[in-house]
């Protein structure tokens, strides 16, 4: 169980990004973590941490849908998502005040499947396939959001220099 708690941190950011709300991503993690933890016996994966992830995703999604079918409101609140907790990429905390609070205004904005690739790419670093097995999707549409995603983020926003744009 202590291989999911390294993960944490992950697992938080991700389900951050996806409920737009800070409360709302603490309770989804802990119900991930119930659902990893009653079902780690079965792991055969190589890494736990796509896994967890997954498993947060599907989570997040499942909350959402429920959400959406009891007809919550489900509007954006800026000063609930941007709450104190960091992230755990320390790129993006360095950032001064004013473009973290663009980037977050503009992760914000994007379509749910793009801002999931970004946030796992960019922020998690993760491998295209590793993002694909975490979305289920293929690593080519993984390759396409991502290119979408990063149309919305302006150059002047790169958070990890020129090789890399976010």
């Amino acid at each position: 169980m202590a291989l999911l708690l390294v993960h944490l941190d992950a697992a938080y950011n991700l389900a951050r990004w996806l409920m737009r709300d800070d409360a709302e991503a603490e309770d989804v993690v802990q119900d991930a973590y119930v659902r990893a933890i009653s079902r780690f016996a079965g792991f055969r994966g190589v890494d736990e941490r796509v896994w967890l992830l997954a498993i947060v995703r599907n989570s997040c999604y499942d909350h959402l849908r429920q959400k959406r079918a009891s007809g919550k409101n489900m509007n954006f609140d800026e000063a609930v998502h941007s709450g104190s907790r960091r992230t755990s990429n320390q790129e993006t905390t360095s950032l001064p005040a004013e473009r973290t609070e663009l980037l977050t205004n503009l992760l914000a904005e994007l379509p749910a499947q793009y801002r999931e690739v970004l946030v796992l790419r960019e922020l998690e670093e993760l491998s295209y396939q590793e993002i694909a097995n975490i979305a289920g999707i293929p690593v080519g549409t993984v390759m396409s959001r991502l290119s979408r995603a990063r149309q919305h983020i302006p150059d002047s926003l790169s958070l990890c220099g020129p090789p890399k744009r976010f």
